[in-house]
């Protein structure tokens, strides 16, 4: 199913696994771009590394935490303009 999605940029918080993997893989497959973000770095490149060789998009992991002002940042500032 083709939703019109394709090349376009979404954020996937928590995305080093459970639902938040399974959203940004779902949305890969669909050929979105991502940047994805977790606290924790290793699984965060492991999961980035993945969805890269699985479905060939884009994808800007950035570790950290969204509770924080500069987590946040962090995040918004890899988003594309």
């Amino acid at each position: 199913m083709d939703l019109g999605i394709r090349g376009k940029w979404a954020i996937v918080c928590a995305s080093s696994k459970g639902l938040g993997r399974g959203c940004a893989e779902a949305l890969a497959a669909e050929g979105v771009n991502l940047v994805i973000n977790a606290r924790s770095d290793a699984p965060l490149q492991e999961t980035a590394a993945a969805i890269r060789a699985a479905y060939g998009v884009e994808v800007h992991a950035i570790a950290g935490d969204i509770t924080s002002e500069a987590g946040r940042a962090a995040v918004l500032a890899a988003c594309p303009a």
